[in-house]
């Protein structure tokens, strides 16, 4: 699994997934390009590892994200893979969401996918070769009540990936979608490390499971990565 000088982009890293798998990628021998909006985190994050350069943006904006791709261009002269890992989730029944709060799940969860995957797939296309990653959910293919906008946002990202994937193997270019259950992390409700979540997947579980993904063979693509903690029914 050595990632010796292979350049990656990962959204979403100040925290939780999106840090682990930067920091483990970067102990690998990857040069990652680390993005997210929260500034503060993104120097800590940089204070962890030589290989990581944090480039502060909002992922639903295109210009934030040309720089983050320029960023990674500038330094390091090319794009090897893009993890588009931001996203978040608010969980109530459809008569109590908010169009704002409609909104803004999707700009970060769907527009963001599609806005940070577009800027780098000029490169991408240019080299003949590349790997995008989306790091979606098991609810990308299942629903639940309370669930109609965060799923929402994953079968679009589903759907995102089904036809890009279409698209660019022509390419060279490789596209993984990644449905992970329970996380024990900042995301749920009674946050990271209750006593409840103590059998979930870990933040350093997907980790690995990202690391193992992108350090293929060049001729091997995975498709899709279904992962489970054990006690979860599927």
């Amino acid at each position: 699994m050595n990632m010796q000088n292979k350049t990656i982009i990962i959204s979403g890293a100040s925290r939780g997934i999106g840090r682990a798998t930067a920091l483990l990628l970067a102990q690998n021998g990857a040069n990652v390009v680390a993005t997210a909006r929260n500034a503060d985190d993104l120097k800590s994050l940089e204070t962890e590892h030589a290989n990581i350069v944090g480039v502060p943006g909002d992922v639903a904006s295109e210009t934030d994200m040309a720089t983050v791709v320029q960023t990674a261009l500038d330094r390091f002269g090319r794009i090897d893979v893009v993890i588009n890992n931001a996203g978040y989730g608010i969980f109530k029944n459809v008569d109590e969401i908010s169009v704002a709060e409609w909104d803004s799940v999707m700009a970060t969860n769907v527009k963001g996918t599609f806005v940070l995957t577009k800027a780098a797939l000029p490169t991408l296309k240019a080299q003949g070769t590349g790997h995008v990653v989306v790091v979606a959910s098991d609810v990308a293919k299942r629903t639940f009540a309370g669930g109609s906008l965060y799923t929402a946002s994953k079968y679009a990202q589903e759907a995102f990936m089904g036809a890009l994937r279409k698209e660019v193997r022509p390419f060279g270019i490789k596209v993984t979608g990644v449905y992970s259950g329970l996380v024990d992390s900042h995301f749920h409700a009674k946050g990271h490390g209750h006593e409840t979540s103590k059998n979930w997947l870990t933040e350093g579980d997907m980790a690995e499971s990202m690391l193992f993904i992108v350090s293929r063979p060049a001729h091997v693509v995975i498709d899709e990565f279904m992962v489970h903690p054990l006690e979860q029914e599927y």
